[in-house]
């Protein structure tokens, strides 16, 4: 029999039952579609992590007090961070891998226009330098000068989110809010960042350091400084020079107890992408079981329809056909099944993919589409090798007498 004639012969079985062989291909579309959704789900959520990671800058590395796991350095001996700790660190003959740098106190306050009240939770006082090591852009107005940081200037740069938060949809640029009882100009609006987490990155305002000093936090301790490295790969030594500096302003002799802490966002990026495999792959195996539950459907329709069909096997048989033709149909309908099935799951998967899901945005996979296909149609070859084995092994004499 030729593949044209066992093929018409498979799709004439599968119309003899079309409610049975549609449930069946249902069973493996939507295992090929959760394959193919899940997967982009977990790809998506792994980009949108790493996205916003980089947002931060990936070339940022930051100090902050206190020491780090196991530290034996009390609190009492422990200096907070200061200006001449940051000027100490940009000074290039101590660390040439350091690009800039910019000290930062942190607070929150409240902001006031036209009797519009919104608590900013995020009210930084920093140098210039701040938005290139966080890599923070504007996309109205400008930056605040590091001439507006010797003046002590009230001027500000505001995150998107503050912006409509305060202004509404009126431009910020130019326009004065009371922040915490002082009056401040707005200079720049910066863009959006966005990410994960329970604190808004842009519902901020950026300030000169003097400025939100002289207004708010008093002139202590830093909150932390934010350190820029000439380039992602210098990482790991400009690391080191900050160690090195500080150690020394500090009088620490001992590398176990620091009294500061140095974090990179690089570090974060490779940590975070090694728990993102991790949960993709989950996600993955979890798919997968739906593809397993439509290959067990196949099996259990072919093994129905064999019976069904076992008079036939035994007329067919007993005018010479022989056992390969059999086998050959049954295998042929079961493939179909996966085939067409997994076809029409491809086709869900992908439109599927095009809607955000449970606030992320999947991001597919081509290896997981054509997997997955593939995948169901092996499954139909090796989930109907029973029932067409089955079928082929059958004696004429047997299946004729069948009722």
């Amino acid at each position: 029999m030729s593949l044209f004639q066992t093929l018409r012969f498979a799709f004439s079985g599968l119309a003899a039952n079309k409610v049975r062989s549609a449930l069946t291909m249902l069973g493996v579309l939507i295992g090929v579609a959760a394959v193919i959704v899940l997967l982009a789900v977990g790809n998506g959520s792994s980009q949108a992590v790493k996205d916003s990671i980089e947002k931060l800058g990936t070339n940022a590395l930051t100090v902050s007090s206190g020491g780090g796991f196991g530290g034996s350095r009390s609190a009492t001996a422990t200096k907070p961070l200061t200006v001449d700790d940051a000027r100490a660190l940009a000074d290039p003959a101590s660390a040439p891998h350091i690009e800039s740098v910019a000290p930062e106190t942190t607070t929150s306050q409240t902001a006031l226009y036209q009797g519009t009240s919104h608590t900013v939770s995020q009210v930084v006082g920093t140098y210039p330098a701040y938005f290139k090591a966080s890599n923070s852009k504007v996309t109205k107005g400008d930056y605040f000068s590091d001439d507006d940081v010797l003046g002590a200037r009230k001027v500000a740069v505001i995150g998107s989110t503050t912006a409509t938060d305060v202004f509404g949809t009126a431009d910020p640029v130019g326009r004065k809010m009371t922040l915490g009882g002082t009056p401040f100009t707005v200079v720049g609006v910066l863009a959006t960042k966005g990410g994960t987490g329970f604190q808004d990155p842009d519902d901020v305002v950026v300030a000169p350091l003097p400025t939100v000093q002289n207004a708010f936090t008093g002139f202590g301790s830093l909150g932390q400084i934010l350190v820029e490295a000439k380039s992602a790969d210098a990482t790991t030594q400009a690391q080191d020079e900050i160690t090195t500096v500080l150690m020394g302003r500090h009088g620490i002799k001992d590398p176990t107890a620091l009294d500061f802490r140095v974090s990179s966002q690089a570090s974060l990026l490779t940590t975070q992408a090694d728990t993102d495999k991790t949960f993709t792959v989950l996600l993955g195996a979890v798919a997968a079981i739906s593809l397993l539950v439509g290959g067990i459907g196949i099996t259990n329709i072919m093994l129905v329809t064999v019976t069904e069909r076992t008079r036939e096997i035994g007329i067919r048989k007993a005018i010479g056909a022989p056992r390969g033709v059999i086998l050959g149909q049954f295998l042929a309908e079961s493939t179909l099944l996966s085939l067409i099935g997994g076809g029409l799951g491809v086709a869900a998967g992908l439109i599927g993919s095009h809607f955000t899901i449970v606030g992320i945005k999947p991001v597919i996979i081509p290896e997981s589409v054509v997997g997955a296909f593939a995948i169901a149609v092996a499954i139909g070859l090796f989930f109907g090798g029973y029932p067409a084995n089955r079928a082929a092994s059958l004696r004429p004499i047997e299946a004729l007498r069948h009722e």
